[in-house]
């Protein structure tokens, strides 16, 4: 039986870069690359949809945020929609403040980001965000508490906070797979 001929030379490009973006670094307290995240987050996003510019952002996702890539380097080389999606799946660092004071006004603007962001920019997110949640609920049933050790805000009830506005902002996903799975490891961890 022949497979299904897809084009996916944009996807393609895009993987390429993102591991070439994230080359040599690991993904913060686990021990593996970083680039295992990304292709999670596009692997998330491939259960909603087989639009390859979404698939495309995902991997590409915190290329703007964690490297020194920019969203003009993005978009001079995947185009405005996947540049776009990319740039809002990216916090906004105030300059002179650190990430740890800074860390619950970015995660507010980034929940209301998404309140207000269209379907395409909230596929690309829940890609990310269930990602993280998959990851926190893993490390947390072999660590417990001592897991948001390895973050800036160390504050367990703050990450709740954060996961659970996320989860809200991202209702309108609420029929797929990957927002089930994302409310019921937020439930899980948090012990709703």
């Amino acid at each position: 039986m022949a497979n299904k001929y897809i084009d996916s030379t944009l996807l393609d490009r895009a993987i390429v870069y993102a591991v070439k973006a994230h080359h040599n670094t690991e993904r913060r307290g686990k021990g593996f690359p970083y680039i295992v995240h990304p292709m999670e987050a596009m692997e998330i996003v491939a259960t909603m949809t087989a639009d390859q510019e979404l698939l495309a952002a995902a991997a590409l996702h915190d290329t703007v945020e964690d490297t020194d890539v920019t969203v003009d380097d993005i978009r001079r080389e995947f185009g405005d929609r996947i540049a776009d999606l990319v740039h809002s799946e990216s916090d906004q660092f105030e300059e002179g403040v650190s990430e740890e004071d800074s860390w619950h006004d970015r995660k507010q603007a980034a929940i209301n980001r998404l309140m207000s962001a269209s379907h395409d920019a909230k596929v690309v997110a829940m890609g990310d965000k269930l990602s993280n949640m998959r990851a926190i609920a893993r490390d947390y049933a072999m660590q417990g508490d001592t897991l948001w050790n390895i973050f800036h805000v160390k504050d367990k009830a703050s990450h709740e906070w954060h996961y659970r506005g996320l989860a809200s902002a991202l209702s309108e996903l609420e029929g797929t797979f990957a927002y089930r799975e994302f409310v019921e490891l937020i439930d899980k961890v948090f012990k709703a």
